[in-house]
C-alpha cells in the first residue's frame, strides 16, 4: 500500500504542479527540512478536490468552446451577412450580369454580321459594316468585364474558403486542448481516489502508517553519489536495440555499504499528447548476472558496497518496438544509498538523458543499434559487491536533445509528461529508500 500511495501522490503532485517536480527531491533532504518537503509534495485530500474541480472547470470551458467553434464553422461563417460570405455572394452575382452581357454582346455580334451579309447596295453594306465594328467593339469589352468579374468571384471565394480552413484548424487546436483537459481531470480524479482509498486504509497522504513519521525523513542529499548515462544515442529508430551503459560513483571519502541505482524511460509523440512508454522495453544485466532482465525498479536489489571515489558500471538495453510513433524520450536517473547503520542519502535530483524517436524507415533495411543481448553487461570499474542492478520503465517525456542535463524542465520536452514521469521515479525511489533504511536498521 505504500507504494501505490506515493505513486499516487507524486503524479497528484503532477497535475497540481507539473514543472515543480523536475526540481523537487522527496527522497532525499535534510533531516529537518525532509519532513516539510514531503509534506508539501503530498496533497491533502482537500487540495485534491480543488484539483479536480479546477480540472473539471478547465474541461467544461474546453467543451464549450469546441462546440462554440463548430457551431461558428457552420452556422455564422455561411450567413449571408458574414464579410467573406457576403463577398462571395456579391461578385458571384456580378459575374453573372457580366457573364450576360456578354451573351449578348456576342448575339449582337452575329447579328450585325449577317445583316452585313444580306446588305445588296454599296450604302447598305458601309452602315453593315459600322454596325458590326461596334458590336465587336462591345461584344471585347464585355469578355474583358467577364473576365475581370470571374476572377473577383474567385478571390473572394478563396478567400472564404481559407477563413474556413483556418477556422477548422482553430477546432482542431481546441479539440486537442479539450483532450488534453480530458485527460488532465482523469488524472485528478484518479489522484483523488486513490488518495481516499489510503486514507481509509489508514495510509493518510502525509504518514506512513506505522510511526507517523515521514518514510525518507532521515537519507540525506549526497551529490557526491553520481549516475550517469553513456551511450545512449540522440536519436532511436523503431524496431531497433540500443545498447548503453550506466556509470555509478561514490564520489566521497566514505564507503557506502549498499548502493542502488535508478534509471527511468519515458516518451510521448512528437504532439506531445499520446505516451509512447509501451513501445519503449528497457532491460539489464550484469558481469554476474549476464542474461538480460526486464527492468523492475520496485524489486531493486543493491550494486553491494561502494568504496570512496569508486565506481560500477551497468548495462541497460532499450528495445524500441517497430510500430513506435515518431516521439521524442528521455532517460531518467539517479542513485541512493543506504548504509548498516540506517542512515540513507543520494544524489538529490533526477537527471536526464533526451533523445529523438524515429518512426521505423520504410527501406526494410538493418539500422544500427541492434544488440542480440548475448554479451556480457561490464561489472565494477572500482571497489564494490557483486552489481545486479535492476532499472525501471516508468515514464517521463522528451525530445531529442542528446545531452545528459541536471533536473530541469527542458524547452523541447512535454512538460506535464516530463513531469509526470519524474514523479513517478521519485515517488518509487521514495519508497525504496524507506524500506531499504528500515531494512538496515532492523538488520
Amino acid at each position: 500500500m505504500k507504494i501505490r500511495r506515493v505513486l499516487a501522490t507524486a503524479v497528484a503532485a503532477a497535475v497540481i504542479s507539473p514543472v515543480a517536480l523536475l526540481s523537487a527531491a522527496p527522497a532525499f533532504a535534510d533531516e529537518k527540512p525532509a519532513t516539510q518537503q514531503t509534506q508539501k509534495a503530498k496533497p491533502t485530500v482537500e487540495e485534491l478536490e480543488q484539483a479536480v474541480e479546477r480540472a473539471q472547470k478547465e474541461y467544461d470551458a474546453a467543451v464549450v468552446a469546441v462546440n462554440d467553434a463548430v457551431k461558428f464553422l457552420r452556422e455564422d461563417m455561411e450567413a449571408d451577412t458574414y464579410p467573406t460570405k457576403a463577398a462571395v455572394i456579391e461578385t458571384e452575382k456580378a459575374a453573372a450580369a457580366a457573364a450576360q452581357a456578354k451573351t449578348e454582346a456576342d448575339q449582337a455580334v452575329a447579328d450585325a454580321r449577317a445583316k452585313l451579309d444580306a446588305a445588296a447596295t454599296d450604302e447598305d453594306k458601309a452602315a453593315a459594316q459600322t454596325a458590326l465594328d461596334e458590336a465587336e467593339k462591345a461584344a471585347e469589352e464585355a469578355a474583358d468585364a467577364k473576365t475581370a468579374a470571374d476572377a473577383e468571384a474567385t478571390e473572394a471565394r478563396t478567400a472564404h474558403d481559407d477563413a474556413r480552413v483556418a477556422q477548422a484548424r482553430k477546432i482542431g487546436l481546441l479539440q486537442k486542448a479539450e483532450k488534453e483537459a480530458k485527460a488532465k481531470l482523469a488524472d485528478a480524479e484518479q489522484a483523488l481516489a486513490d488518495a481516499k482509498a489510503a486514507a481509509e486504509e489508514g495510509e493518510g497522504t502525509g504518514q506512513d502508517g506505522e510511526d507517523g513519521e515521514d518514510p525518507a525523513a532521515d537519507c540525506v542529499p549526497e551529490p557526491g553519489l553520481t549516475a550517469v548515462v553513456t551511450g545512449l544515442p540522440d536519436e532511436v529508430v523503431g524496431g531497433t536495440t540500443e545498447t548503453f551503459s550506466l556509470r555509478v560513483t561514490n564520489g566521497t571519502g566514505e564507503t557506502m555499504d549498499a548502493v542502488y541505482p535508478y534509471v527511468g524511460v519515458h516518451a510521448f509523440d512528437v504532439k506531445g499528447l499520446k505516451e509512447l512508454d509501451s513501445y519503449l522495453d528497457l532491460e539489464w544485466s550484469t558481469a554476474a548476472n549476464p542474461t538480460w532482465r526486464d527492468a523492475d525498479l520496485i524489486d531493486a536489489t543493491s550494486l553491494g558496497s561502494l568504496k570512496p571515489k569508486a565506481s560500477v558500471d551497468v548495462k541497460l538495453r532499450l528495445k524500441v518496438d517497430p510500430d513506435v510513433p515518431a516521439g521524442q524520450g528521455a532517460a531518467f536517473v539517479t542513485a541512493d544509498y543506504v548504509n548498516e547503520d540506517g542512515t540513507c542519502g543520494g544524489y538529490p535530483d533526477l537527471d536526464h538523458h533526451e533523445f529523438q524517436i524515429l518512426a521505423t524507415s520504410d527501406d526494410g533495411g538493418d539500422t544500427p543499434g541492434k544488440d542480440d543481448g548475448t554479451k556480457d553487461g561490464p561489472g565494477h570499474t572500482g571497489q564494490g559487491g557483486a552489481s545486479t542492478t535492476p532499472v525501471n520503465t516508468s515514464g517521463g517525456s522528451g525530445s531529442g536533445g542528446g545531452s545528459l542535463a541536471h533536473t530541469g524542465s527542458s524547452d523541447v520536452l512535454p512538460k506535464v509528461g516530463l513531469a509526470g514521469g519524474a514523479a513517478l521515479v521519485l515517488g518509487a525511489g521514495a519508497v525504496l529508500v524507506a524500506r531499504r533504511r528500515r531494512t538496515a536498521t532492523e538488520s
